[in-house]
């Protein structure tokens, strides 16, 4: 079974990050969970809603996580390809593959 996970992630360019934090922050009102250096979360209803800041980005991206007991078999359903190039797993169990109109997926365990 794949269900929504806990995390949505803007990935945006130099240019456009600090704007997106702004308007995140003082436009949307959303409260401030966390931050580091390249990073910003914000409470997003049950879920946090991550604005990373990433030099190799040329326009927004919008990353999803999904959490299965099983992400071998869940990746195989999906049916997308295997892209765990993109960012490393530290210490998660999973897989990141893409949707077919490009939205990057974390399929994890919870």
């Amino acid at each position: 079974m794949i269900r929504p996970g806990r995390n949505i992630a803007i990935k945006a360019p130099l240019w456009r990050w600090e704007e997106t934090v702004a308007f995140y922050r003082d436009r949307a009102g959303l409260a401030v969970v966390k931050e580091l250096e390249n990073s910003v979360a914000f409470a997003f209803g049950e879920m946090t809603l991550w604005v990373d800041r990433v030099a190799t980005q040329s326009q927004v991206d919008v990353w999803l996580e999904l959490f299965t007991d099983d992400p071998g078999s869940a990746l195989e359903t999906l049916g997308g390809p295997r892209r765990d190039e993109l960012e490393p797993l530290e210490g998660v169990t999973g897989h990141w593959t893409s949707d077919p109109a490009g939205v990057i997926l974390l399929v994890r365990k919870p």
